[in-house]
């Protein structure tokens, strides 16, 4: 989800990580039209928008939140003709909004990604490869191959391997910037309800109480996963408890969707991000130099929707540098394999 911020307002008040991810959604389409800094024609779009709804018992809550100056401009409030099908049951009887977020295939933004520079990207076999420091503290990529070394220099590293950046720097010895990791247990239904739905459940935290998007699978049939509060309360259950618990709030918020044939698993994720104090949630996109390392540059998005954001921390460091943009040969790297796209999580987790 490319989203503009309001779950993050859900205090009633603007943050600093809702200014700073209030225009992704704009800058996300203009890649996707062919009129961005980035060529996106390629990516698909799963929905144009977001919803926001509240159950009976928290409407009082979702009524103050909507009056709040952090939503002026940002929700629309949803007539019972214009709601999406999955919320044109009798049986629901709380409120509706409309978010300027959008939703993206996933799969397909990272091919198109990929298609920009498909010439540049390889994968390395780590039990080939080790980092090299030379006097002056810069660091070189060295590749044995078939009993040869090829040494890998450049001006600035990147490294943008998001939880892998932990044990890149521990390699190299950088001790600062330093890594967290925030835990979820996200939740994935495969079924055959016929309806799509992208949402927020507003409950009485201050993120959402469940998130739902909606994912086609190959077979006609289509993966609802589910985050929210539900899955960072579910971080350190079991994966048996977090379906309970999922099923449990999908019975008490839709009780009208027919999952009984539905299949269950769950996605452990880390997310990683900078070392903030109290291990809090970071505003916005980071990139810094590494302290150790005067040809290292440590990077997390912290979320896709800031992957903007952090282009743009990356390409001011790399000023800083002294770095700018050249059209010399590029290194040779024949040698080294090519990365296949990686599988869907729910593909993975059902087999299909």
């Amino acid at each position: 989800m490319i989203h503009g911020g309001i779950k993050y307002t859900l205090s009633g008040t603007l943050s600093g990580a809702s200014e700073a991810i209030a225009d992704m959604p704009a800058h996300w389409q203009a890649c996707m039209e062919g009129k961005g800094n980035v060529d996106l024609t390629g990516a698909k779009t799963l929905s144009d928008h977001f919803y926001m709804w509240s159950s009976a018992s928290a409407l009082s809550r979702m009524t103050t939140f909507l009056a709040s100056k952090a939503t002026r401009g940002r929700v629309t409030k949803v007539s019972r003709k214009d709601r999406p099908s999955v919320f044109q049951h009798s049986a629901f009887n709380g409120s509706l909004y409309k978010l300027v977020d959008i939703v993206l295939d996933v799969p397909s933004v990272v091919k198109a990604l990929a298609d920009n520079c498909r010439e540049r990207i390889f994968h390395i076999d780590w039990n080939k490869a080790q980092w090299h420091h030379l006097p002056d503290k810069k660091v070189t990529l060295d590749f044995t191959y078939d009993g040869h070394v090829h040494r890998l220099k450049a001006g600035q590293f990147v490294l943008t391997a998001g939880q892998g950046n932990e044990s890149l720097l521990k390699e190299l010895g950088i001790e600062s910037p330093q890594m967290q990791r925030r835990p979820l247990q996200q939740v994935m239904v495969k079924h055959t309800y016929p309806h799509r739905f992208f949402g927020h459940c507003l409950g009485a935290e201050t993120t959402p109480r469940l998130t739902i998007s909606s994912h086609p699978c190959d077979d006609g049939t289509q993966v609802w996963y589910l985050g929210g509060t539900l899955a960072e309360k579910g971080a350190n259950l079991s994966p048996e408890e977090v379906i309970a618990n999922a099923k449990k709030e999908l019975e008490e918020l839709m009780p009208w969707v027919d999952l009984s044939k539905a299949r269950w698993a769950t996605l452990p994720v880390d997310r990683a991000e900078p070392r903030q104090r109290n291990f809090a949630r970071p505003d916005k996109a980071f990139a810094s130099a590494a302290e150790e390392c005067p040809n290292m540059i440590v990077a997390w998005p912290t979320k896709l929707t800031l992957s903007p954001n952090l282009a743009d921390e990356v390409i001011e460091l790399l000023h800083q540098h002294s770095q700018l943009p050249s059209r010399g040969d590029a290194p040779e790297l024949a040698f080294l394999d090519r990365p296949p796209l990686a599988p869907t999580p729910w593909d993975a987790a059902f087999g299909d």
